[in-house]
């Protein structure tokens, strides 16, 4: 069929839709609902799509659209749930099971009939973290039931007046209703309210005299205070007390009217440094290896059982920072200090990686030199892997890879790779060339040819087809939650299998090999020259598009649009 998608952003799920809507045969279109209406329907228009999908949407259809074409609508909430918090409420109310609901459009808001629905588990996490993860995993399975029972033509979707169903408005979720009370508000509330509006909005508050948004939360167990209190800091994040324990705030964001020039998400510790210049917190280092006892947060931890290490991280949006890359390469050189035959490298969930830290940068005095400091840390912490001939390194993807994070990846011996994950192995939408070792990276997996459409087109990729390409050596089809077991157990199998000395040696003999015939420290130079003209090109694209992404303002052309411009993290 042929299909237009139109969302408010070309977001995590707007590009799993379009990826596996894509594998399923069917011909997909893009445009933006920011454009506007009159874009819609140009879009509509041009495209004369059979079936009209908004896979996130924050503003209403134009109802001549929706009067003249079927338009399904992806709501991240049980049948009968409507308002634009729903997943909010979800968090906040501790909801074990919640819902996402694939309705027709219609004048009221989630009112439609419906044409299919799928339950998910709600665990402790951070709003966008669910989001990306079981919502993610649960709307597009409601969407592929929805196109089917479309395409078959016999089914009759299920009106909102039926009796089994339960109709309940929520309304908007305000910062009235996030604020922090740190005289009353136990660990547990404060953590809840935090995971709520980890990414978006963020919790109003007041530190150092000024209101900011709190970005995250996470538990510590030893370190108290006078609440609200800030106690430490560690990896960018700072501590702060509650009234019975602590918690850490991985990113705050300035308002926009307080006159900081960077009002935008970034290392909570950073902000405060910017403010206060003088603030002296004291550093509150964890373990790379991290006792089982310990309820802390870290953002890089290692373990080990037997002969396989899992070197874990995870990172905030997936962005990696210059202090970031650093500590994760000092993480990687000591976990090659360990007597192991097998290392995996992932996050228990959520994002692998996205590359360097653009909103670092953004802030930064001098954004052209930050990038390149932050693409060279990018580019040592891959070579490292790249140059590993001891063991084998597995890459294991428990969600999203974006440009340089998918080059991280591609660095390993063979990348595993959660069912509902999305890969983007290309540069081009932020105006940039790519380094990471791409160019020897990317062919040696999929070929020039393919490498080349690849990092042209700039497309997401499913699990499935990045498998199918080769990016992705092994598919691991668990839930979210059932990914770090299987991935265990996998890794186990790995290291004790029969012929594990033999692929070591060989892994050794053909990286030596290859080194021969084209030393890597070409490959870098070469790269890096090409990023090094654009970092330092005021007129360069990138700069404009960095910008636009971090700042959130429209950056494309209002041309007609196949796949909408901009990052497609």
């Amino acid at each position: 069929m042929d299909i237009l998608l139109v969302a408010s952003a070309f977001n995590s799920l707007s590009q799993r839709v379009y990826a596996e809507l894509s594998d399923l045969g069917h011909r997909v279109d893009v445009v933006l609902a920011s454009q506007g209406d009159d874009r819609i329907r140009a879009a509509v228009h041009e495209v004369r799509p059979e079936l009209v999908i908004a896979p996130m949407l924050r503003t209403a259809l134009p109802e001549d659209v929706w009067r003249a074409h079927t338009c399904l609508i992806v709501h991240p909430g049980p049948p009968g749930d409507r308002g634009p918090s729903s997943l909010d409420w979800a968090v906040a109310e501790r909801a074990p099971q919640w819902g996402v609901t694939v309705l027709q459009a219609e004048a009221a808001m989630d009112a439609g009939a419906i044409w299919a629905a799928e339950p998910f588990p709600v665990p402790a996490v951070g709003k966008s973290d669910l989001y990306r993860n079981e919502v993610s995993d649960a709307a597009v399975a409601a969407v592929r039931t929805a196109v089917r029972r479309y395409a078959e033509g016999a089914y009759k979707p299920r009106p909102q007046t039926d009796a089994s169903i339960s109709v309940v408005w929520r309304d908007a979720f305000r910062q009235e209703r996030r604020r922090i009370d740190w005289q009353r508000d136990d660990t547990e509330t404060v953590l809840r309210k935090l995971r709520g509006a980890d990414s978006q909005p963020g919790v109003r508050d007041e530190l150092l005299g000024r209101e900011v948004f709190l970005h995250g939360g996470h538990p510590e167990d030893r370190l108290r205070g006078r609440p609200g209190e800030l106690l430490a800091r560690r990896a960018g994040g700072v501590c702060r007390a509650t009234r019975d324990g602590a918690i850490w705030i991985p990113e705050l964001r300035p308002r926009k009217n307080s006159g900081d020039p960077a009002p935008f998400r970034r290392p909570a510790a950073s902000v405060l440094a910017a403010w206060e210049p003088g603030l002296e917190l004291p550093e509150s280092e964890a373990p790379l290896e991290l006792p089982a006892d310990r309820h802390t947060w870290t953002d890089i931890r290692y373990r080990q059982h037997g002969d396989t290490g899992f070197l874990g991280f995870s990172f905030p949006g997936g962005a990696m920072s210059t202090d970031q890359c650093r500590r994760l390469l000092a993480a990687y050189q000591y976990a090659l200090s360990r007597p192991t035959r097998v290392l995996v490298l992932g996050g228990a969930r959520d994002f692998f990686s996205n590359g360097i830290h653009l909103n670092v940068i953004e802030a930064a005095a001098d954004p052209a030199q930050e990038s390149w400091i932050n693409l060279d840390a990018m580019d040592d912490l891959v070579e490292a892997v790249l140059r590993t001939t001891d063991r084998l390194v597995v890459a294991a993807l428990a969600g999203n890879a974006a440009a340089g994070g998918a080059m991280l990846a591609l660095a390993a011996d063979e990348v595993w790779c959660r069912t509902g994950a999305v890969l983007n192995p290309h540069y081009r939408r932020m105006g940039l060339y790519g380094s990471e070792f791409w160019t020897y990276s990317l062919p040696r997996r999929v070929g020039p040819e393919h490498g080349h459409r690849l990092t042209t087109e700039a497309l997401p990729l499913s699990a499935a087809s990045a498998e199918r390409l080769g990016l992705v050596d092994r598919l691991v089809p668990a839930t979210t939650g059932g990914f770090p077991a299987r991935v265990e157990r996998l890794a186990a199998e790995l290291a004790a299998a029969p012929g594990l000395d033999r692929r070591i040696a060989d892994k050794a003999a053909a990286r030596a090999a290859d080194e021969r015939e084209r030393p890597l420290a070409a490959y870098r130079e070469a790269e890096l020259a090409r990023m090094h003209a654009i970092f330092f090109d005021p007129r360069a694209s990138y700069h404009a598009l960095r910008s636009a992404f971090v700042r959130k303002t429209p950056s494309g052309s209002a041309r007609p649009l196949t796949m909408p411009e901009g990052d497609l993290r």
